[in-house]
C-alpha cells in the first residue's frame, strides 16, 4: 500500500462542512463506466479520463461503488480487502490520482463501504476457517453449531436475501451466517476488533482524499443471535422496531457514534449516507442524525408511481422529517440495484406490480415487451427535473443523464448477478432477469465494439440501440437528455439557499404539482396526459423531449416539468 499524496482539503475546493446538504452526487459503478485498458472491465484510469465529462455535467460529488479486490460474487460487494484496489480496476496510486483530479475539478469523492460482511477470501475469514472451533479468529464472524444429531442441519431455517439457506457449513462442521451470498460471511459487530478495524478503514480512505462514505445495508450490522433462534416464519412476523434480531437494531447507532468520532477528526468533518431500508421515516432519521452518519437515503420517490399526489405527499413528509433531524433530504430515482426510471415509468403502474411481486417489484430486469419507451423517457425527464428542483441532495446514477432504459436482452450465460442464479424468477423482478440490466456499461460513442466504453467488448453485452443514446449522439443536440441535465445542473447551483419550498396552491391540483424556491424559482410538473397553460414567468427549462429550447412555450405538455423564474 502506498502513502497518500494529498488530502481532501484541496485548495481547489472551498472547505465546507455542509457541502453535502444540497449536493448533486453522481454514482459511478466502476466496472461499467469507462475501460481504459481494453479488458472489458471499467477501471480507475477510465474514470480519470472522463473527469472532464463529469465536470461539464455539473455534479458536486462522485459516489464510487466498490472498487476493492473481489471475486465478484456480488458485483464487488464481496470485499477481500477494504483498504486496497482490485488490480483489474487499478492501483492505490491511481486512486490517489483520481481523488486529486476530481478535487481539482471541484468535485468531491464518496466511496462505498461494505460493513455487514467481508468476502470469504478475506484474510480474517481464511484465518477463522484455519483456526477452528473456539478460536479468537472465529469470533470476528458469526459461526454456530448445527442442529440435528450430528450438527448436519443449519442453526435455523433462515433464507439469505439472494435465495437459499442463510447458513453455510464449513469443513469442521460449524455453520457461518451469510445474510447475502454464500461468499459474503457476516461480520460480528459485537467484537471490538471488528469495530476498530472499520475505524482504521475510514481513516485510510479519508487520508487519501475521500470526503464521505456511502454505507451499504447500514441497518444490518448488529444482530441478536441469542438461543433459541426464531424460525424463518417467526422472523418474518417480527416488527422492525429496533428489536428485530437481524435488522435495524437500536444498538447499531452505537457503531455509528464511533464512526462520527472518526469523521470529526478531519477538517471539514467527513460525512456519510446510510442505505437503510427501514420500517418508518422515524427509524431512518436515526441514521441521519448529526451524531451518526448525517444522511440516510430516502427511496420514497424511487418507489412511487408518476403521480402528482404521491409526489407531493412524499416531498412534504421527507422535508418535514429532515427539518426535525437537522439533516437534509436525499432524493433518488435510480441506482445499481433497481430498474432505471426511464423503464420503470414506461411499465404498468408500480402499485399493481408491487402487490403481485412483493419485495421484488423494484429489482432490475424489466421485459422489452410491454414498455412504452417514449412515455417512460418523457416521465423520467420530468421526474428528474422535479428531483433536481427540490431542496436537499440529489443522487444520480450513471447513464440516467442519457435517458438510458433497462437492458433486458442479456443471454443467461452472460449474466453476473447472484440474484439471477440463486432465486426463483418470481423473486428476481419483472421478468426474472435480476440486476444486470441496470449495470450494462455506458455508451460513449455511436460506433465501436463497446460504443466507446473500451477498445474491446464490454463485460456485459450492450444493445444496438445504445448507439442512438450515446454521449456522442447527444452531445450537440440541445434537446437531448444529456443537454437537459447539463443545463439543469448549471441552473440548480442558483437554487442553493434555504432548504425549503412553498407549494403554489393556485397551480397545484389534479395532475399538476407546483412549488416555489427562494429567489423566485418555480417548478411545475404536469403528471397528466393533457397540456396545461404555462404559468407566467421566464421559462428556464422544459423537460419535454424534442422541444426546441429556444422556442417560446405557452403550454406545458403532459408528462413534463418546467422551471421558471418570476
Amino acid at each position: 500500500m502506498s502513502t497518500p499524496t494529498h488530502r481532501a482539503d484541496s485548495p481547489a475546493l472551498v472547505p465546507d462542512a455542509d457541502w453535502w446538504r444540497e449536493a448533486t452526487v453522481y454514482q459511478i459503478y466502476p466496472r461499467s463506466f469507462a475501460d481504459a485498458n481494453g479488458d472489458g472491465i471499467g477501471d480507475l484510469r477510465g474514470i480519470i479520463s472522463r473527469v472532464p465529462y463529469l465536470a461539464e455535467l455539473g455534479i458536486d460529488a462522485v459516489w464510487l461503488s466498490p472498487f476493492y479486490p473481489s471475486a465478484l460474487a456480488d458485483g464487488g460487494y464481496d470485499v477481500d480487502d477494504p483498504r486496497d484496489v482490485d488490480p483489474r480496476i487499478g492501483t492505490l496510486a491511481e486512486f490517489d490520482e483520481l481523488s486529486a483530479r476530481l478535487h481539482e475539478a471541484g468535485i468531491r469523492l464518496i466511496v462505498d463501504i461494505v460493513p455487514n460482511h467481508s468476502s470469504d477470501r478475506h484474510v480474517w475469514f481464511r484465518e477463522a476457517l484455519a483456526a477452528g472451533r473456539g478460536s479468537a479468529a472465529r469470533e470476528r464472524y458469526i459461526l454456530r453449531e448445527g442442529r440435528g444429531e450430528h450438527g448436519e442441519l443449519p442453526p435455523s431455517d433462515w433464507e439469505s436475501v439472494f435465495g437459499g439457506p442463510a447458513w453455510e457449513r464449513v469443513e469442521d462442521g460449524q455453520w457461518y451466517l451469510h445474510t447475502f451470498a454464500t461468499e459474503q460471511p457476516d461480520l460480528n459487530w459485537d467484537h471490538p476488533e471488528v469495530r476498530e478495524d472499520y475505524h482504521r478503514t475510514l481513516r485510510f480512505w479519508a487520508d487519501r482524499g475521500v470526503d464521505g462514505f456511502r454505507v451499504d445495508v447500514a441497518h444490518s450490522l448488529v444482530k441478536d443471535l441469542s438461543e433459541p433462534l426464531p424460525s424463518a416464519a417467526e422472523l418474518a412476523a417480527m416488527p422492525q422496531d429496533g428489536t428485530h434480531p437481524l435488522w435495524d437494531r437500536d444498538e447499531v447507532h452505537e457503531v455509528y457514534a464511533g464512526w462520527r468520532s472518526v469523521f470529526e477528526e478531519y477538517t471539514p468533518p467527513r460525512t456519510a449516507v446510510a442505505e437503510a431500508w427501514v420500517a418508518s421515516p422515524e427509524r431512518r432519521a436515526r441514521y441521519a442524525s448529526p451524531a451518526g452518519l448525517g444522511q440516510a437515503f430516502n427511496f420514497d420517490l424511487l418507489e412511487a408511481d408518476f403521480d402528482a399526489a404521491d409526489f407531493r405527499r412524499i416531498i412534504t413528509d421527507n422535508l418535514a422529517q429532515s427539518a426535525r433531524t437537522g439533516s437534509s433530504s436525499t432524493w433518488v430515482l435510480s441506482n445499481h440495484d433497481v430498474v432505471r426510471h426511464a423503464t420503470r415509468y414506461g411499465l404498468p403502474p408500480l402499485a399493481g406490480r408491487r402487490e403481485k411481486q412483493g419485495a421484488s417489484w423494484l429489482v432490475a430486469g424489466g421485459p422489452e415487451e410491454g414498455i412504452d419507451r417514449e412515455l417512460g423517457l418523457r416521465r423520467a425527464r420530468a421526474a428528474s427535473l422535479l428531483e433536481l428542483a427540490l431542496p436537499g441532495s440529489a443522487y444520480l446514477y450513471q447513464g440516467e443523464e442519457l435517458g438510458l432504459h433497462e437492458v433486458a436482452e442479456i443471454p443467461d450465460a452472460e449474466r453476473q448477478d447472484p440474484a439471477f442464479w440463486r432465486t426463483t424468477p418470481e423473486d428476481r423482478g419483472f421478468d426474472g432477469l435480476g440486476r444486470d440490466g441496470t449495470r450494462v456499461p455506458l455508451p460513449w460513442t455511436r460506433e465501436g465494439s463497446s460504443y466507446g466504453f473500451g477498445e474491446g467488448p464490454a463485460h456485459l453485452p450492450q444493445p444496438e440501440w445504445f448507439a442512438d443514446v450515446s454521449v456522442e449522439a447527444q452531445e450537440e443536440d440541445p434537446s437531448s437528455t444529456l443537454s437537459m441535465y447539463r443545463r439543469a445542473l448549471r441552473l440548480r447551483r442558483e437554487l442553493e439557499g434555504p432548504e425549503e419550498l412553498t407549494w403554489d396552491e393556485e397551480l397545484s391540483g389534479g395532475d399538476v404539482l407546483a412549488f416555489e424556491r427562494p429567489g423566485g424559482w418555480l417548478c411545475v410538473t404536469n403528471c397528466g396526459e393533457q397540456p396545461v397553460a404555462m404559468p407566467a414567468g421566464e421559462v428556464l427549462l422544459v423537460s419535454t423531449p424534442g422541444l426546441d429550447p429556444a422556442a417560446p412555450v405557452t403550454e406545458l405538455p403532459g408528462s413534463s416539468t418546467a422551471w421558471l423564474r418570476h
